[in-house]
């Protein structure tokens, strides 16, 4: 049997199982299968899951991205560069880490992005946000992270508490990479001065579970354009399978 899988903390709202499972329906893939790895430890775990011959590949999810790098062989120059991981490539007794957030965000992005939207807000500073910022980069977007702990020394990151009317109306593009309004906990949302968002906004939630969480309801009361997570997820996906099988 060729086995699958995630590896995450809680994963009961998981994507992946259910889009891979359907997959290997579809394409009569009838030894492989994928599973749910919810691991509290993974000190003691992942060499269980290392000497498992019949595990292919693996995806990672929060919180395990930067965690699960010192289990690894080798990198991408991807994964490198953001210090997070999502895919694993295994064979030969090595795991491989890849980041495919970064193509799955690009991808969803880029299509709807207008050309006077030039500057970001960043809500989240896990690996997630990691790999925005790097598209970002290459897309010559200036951003700035926001998190919940007040602003440091560094000049690209700020918190909650800075977040002003001339702040949303400088930037243009706000993208969610926190959990905050993931099911069950749809009444949650980041805390924002919403009520200065405008048409020209641009909403991205990394969410799909809900398919309009709180965040992009608000914000598309107020005019913005919103887009969740669900193609950067199948993006995401495909990029995995072709990874394990290469």
């Amino acid at each position: 049997m060729n086995v699958y899988g995630l590896i995450g903390q809680t994963l009961h709202h998981s994507f992946s199982r259910r889009y891979f499972s359907e997959k290997f329906r579809s394409e009569h893939l009838l030894d492989s299968q994928y599973r749910n790895f919810e691991l509290k430890d993974l000190g003691k775990e992942i060499p269980q899951l290392k000497s498992d011959p019949e595990i292919k590949g693996l995806n990672v999810t929060i919180p395990y991205k930067t965690e699960i790098i010192p289990f690894l062989n080798e990198m991408s120059s991807e994964c490198r560069q953001i210090n997070a991981c999502n895919c694993i490539k295994t064979g030969s007794g090595k795991w491989i880490g890849y980041n495919t957030d970064v193509i799955g965000f690009e991808r969803s992005f880029t299509p709807f992005l207008k050309p006077f939207q030039q500057k970001a807000l960043i809500l989240g500073t896990g690996g997630a946000s990691n790999a925005v910022a790097f598209v970002l980069k290459k897309l010559n977007i200036d951003f700035v992270k926001v998190s919940r702990k007040e602003k440091g020394e560094s000049s690209h990151q700020i918190s909650y508490n800075d977040l002003s009317e001339q702040t949303m109306q400088e930037f243009q593009i706000v993208i969610n990479t926190t959990p905050l309004g993931t099911f069950p906990n749809v009444n949650e949302c980041p805390d924002l001065p919403y009520e200065f968002i405008t048409e020209r906004h641009y909403f991205f939630d990394l969410i799909y579970n809900p398919s309009k969480s709180l965040f992009l309801s608000l914000a598309e009361k107020h005019g913005a354009f919103i887009e969740n997570g669900d193609k950067m997820l199948m993006i995401q996906a495909e990029e995995s399978w072709r990874i394990w099988n290469e």
